[in-house]
């Protein structure tokens, strides 16, 4: 990392054994992600409870290239609340969630997408370069319009009627249409 880690306590005294557990899980996040520029960990005593026991709030701020990844972990159901009082449960969860963004960064720096259960398969089945659009027939016989920005790959120009495409389906301003769209590997050329 270019910039120093920074470790903040609020309303807790610093603890060694936590600041060297959070110095051993940013070390892990930077080789996860190697450009990481910086890294700001906060954690934050939310209450002292004689019966329930402490809440603790984990807040990373990840300062990457052209921008700044955020995770805060602090309990927001009721029984979340109480289920597990521990500080080092807290750090584990914040710094799993801080893992999953920068994974997910990281595949939307090298354009790579990764399909979830709502993509869909379907095919090209017009384009208008000039207006920078066209439609997508899916497996249901539906017509779903995407735009030159929906593309995942920026491949647009390369794109053909016919092509199998895989698609993320939104709700647009006038119905369905298909916000991300990104080329079937092996499929069509």
């Amino acid at each position: 990392m270019e910039i120093p880690l920074d470790i903040v306590f609020h309303n807790m005294p610093s603890s060694a054994k936590v600041e060297t557990e959070i110095r051993n899980r940013v070390g892990k996040l930077d080789r996860r992600y190697e450009h990481l520029i910086g890294c700001r960990v906060s954690v934050e005593l939310l209450h002292r409870r004689h019966h329930t026991g402490n809440l603790f709030d984990v807040h990373i701020d990840m300062h990457v290239p052209g921008g700044e990844l955020v995770v805060t972990h602090e309990p927001h159901h009721p029984r979340e609340k109480f289920a597990d009082p521990d500080l080092g449960i807290a750090l584990r969860n914040a710094f799993k969630a801080a893992e999953r963004q920068l994974v997910e960064f990281k595949w939307r720096q090298r354009g790579d997408v990764k399909v979830h259960a709502e993509a869909f398969a379907g095919q090209v089945s017009q384009l208008d370069p000039e207006e920078d659009h066209g439609f997508i027939l899916t497996n249901e016989g539906m017509q779903l319009y995407f735009h030159r920005n929906s593309l995942i790959h920026h491949d647009f120009d390369r794109l053909k009627v016919g092509d199998k495409v895989h698609f993320v389906e939104a709700d647009g301003d006038t119905g369905p249409i298909a916000s991300k769209v990104w080329r079937a590997e092996g499929m069509g050329s």
